[in-house]
């Protein structure tokens, strides 16, 4: 799924919101759903990729695009505002 097509479906599910055609935890459902299939989509500028934290704690599950997976790593700290290394995680390209 690229970006407008992302966009449009959140755009979408906004629309059905606001006329009384979806309650609030369906829209939440759909709007998680488009975000997640853009981020494993995703087909970025060269270099760039979704990266999966895997492991214990607040990392696990997080998925950021980077260009490496020391970038990810990067990322996911900067995100969870946590000193580098505090974390026991580790990236997997999706």
């Amino acid at each position: 799924m690229d970006r407008i097509s992302a966009l449009r479906n959140i755009e979408e599910a906004l629309r059905d919101f606001e006329s009384g055609d979806s309650d609030l935890a369906a829209t939440e459902q759909r709007v998680v759903t488009v975000l997640r299939t853009y981020a494993t989509d995703f087909e970025g500028e060269e270099g760039l990729a979704p990266y999966q934290a895997t492991g214990e704690g607040r990392a696990h599950g997080l998925v950021v695009v980077a260009e490496s997976s020391a970038d990810a790593s990067d990322r996911i700290y900067d995100l969870l505002d946590e000193e580098r290394g505090s974390l026991d995680f580790e990236v997997e390209r999706l």
